[in-house]
């Protein structure tokens, strides 16, 4: 099934929606599709929350209830619960970024344990999902990518955010929860990406339960996975979420600062066809690699779907899940969901102050992705004369 007209179909995409919160989600989207509105906006929710001025209550009414699933994980619960009936699970993502010290570390660790037995009892949710930097060091993955020696105590760090990794990939293999592991900036990655190797090795024997994640904006990423898959071929299986990045002029900057070629596709077409290379990779390869297909892209949703059709993968084959963020491209994730596609909601959440970053991040990367923030706005305005009429 890949009518091209599939993703049309509103009053799918918002049926969990009420009136206000489709006027809500107006209101944002015509916000967040004016630039200086974002900047502005951006720079006076951060002096405000770093004054400690009672905004909490207005973010938590607008951007953080469009784009957050709640404070906690059990906050989360009732909505889990309306999308999963609707046939829509979770990824409960604790979205806190830029923590530096060891108890930080370990309590986001525990977190995502947590999480693990929470999924384990709910069929909802089968994926629990972290990033790197919330288990370790920027700076400590960077120097171990740059084969930079390690002190005694930066070792030693090392190896506790390796057992970090270790713990919560072994509770996930125990408990049948896939474990997706986001990707960051490139000088950080590589040694990311050593470490996530060893652990398919050792976990995915079965099947994938770790997964890595290929940012396809960056051009080099299909011939890293080609590698590792002959490498891991017979021995052990691949997972890989693909998303097309969120880093790009953080990456485009630095290599001009320090004189590098970027490690950034040249245009948009490039990464578009690099994703679209990766995705028909993986689907030809499904016997040693389960892909998770984070996209907010109507052509490459109907690429995936075309391909699992001529490769006679079944719409409701594990190897093969949809993936969008939560309060964006529902007409994508309903839609898919409705005709029996394995599809899933990342759904952030942590405490107001600590998830701003995320959600700052969301606003920008809406204004800077062509056509993102005009479709939602078409779709939630087609809905509402719907609704009208």
């Amino acid at each position: 099934m890949t009518d091209s007209k599939l993703f049309d179909n509103t009053e799918i995409a918002f049926q969990l929606k009420s009136d206000s919160e489709l006027e809500r989600a107006y209101f944002l989207f015509k916000m967040i599709s004016v630039q200086p509105l974002v900047r502005i906006g951006t720079a006076a929710t951060n002096f405000a929350l770093k004054a400690n001025l009672p905004v909490e209550k207005l973010i938590r009414s607008t951007v953080f209830d469009h784009f957050c699933g709640g404070v906690n994980a059990d906050d989360c619960i009732p909505g889990i619960e309306r999308m999963y009936k609707k046939g829509v699970s979770t990824v409960l993502d604790y979205s806190v970024e830029g923590k530096e010290e060891e108890a930080q570390f370990d309590a986001a660790m525990e977190k995502v344990l947590e999480l693990i037995e929470f999924a384990d009892q709910k069929d909802a949710m089968p994926i629990a999902v972290f990033k790197p930097t919330g288990f370790g060091r920027f700076e400590l993955y960077q120097k171990k990518g740059e084969g930079k020696a390690f002190t005694e105590e930066e070792q030693a760090e090392w190896d506790r955010l390796v057992m970090r990794y270790h713990k919560v990939c072994k509770l996930g293999k125990e408990r049948d929860v896939e474990i997706l592991i986001d990707a960051e900036e490139s000088w950080m990655q590589e040694a990311a990406d050593e470490l996530l190797e060893e652990l398919m090795a050792e976990y995915n024997t079965e099947k994938a339960i770790v997964y890595n994640t290929l940012q396809c904006y960056r051009w080099d990423r299909l011939a890293y996975m080609k590698d590792l898959h002959e490498r891991a071929k017979g021995k052990y299986f691949l997972g890989f979420k693909i998303v097309r990045g969120a880093y790009m002029e953080k990456e485009r900057d630095r290599a001009i600062e320090h004189g590098y070629k970027s490690p950034i596709c040249i245009d948009k077409t490039a990464t578009d066809l690099n994703f679209d290379e990766v995705l028909e990779y993986i689907i030809k390869n499904i016997t040693d690699i389960s892909v998770f297909v984070g996209t907010h892209n109507e052509k490459s949703s109907y690429l995936a779907m075309s391909l699992m059709q001529s490769h006679n993968i079944a719409i409701n084959d594990n190897r093969v899940w949809f993936g969008q963020l939560y309060g964006m491209s529902d007409h994508i994730s309903y839609n898919l969901a409705n005709y029996g596609y394995n599809v899933a909601k990342y759904v952030p959440f942590g405490p107001v102050k600590d998830v701003m970053p995320y959600l700052i991040r969301r606003a920008e990367e809406n204004t800077s992705v062509a056509g993102q923030t005009n479709r939602e706005l078409d779709l939630l305005k087609k809905e509402k004369k719907r609704r009208k009429l």
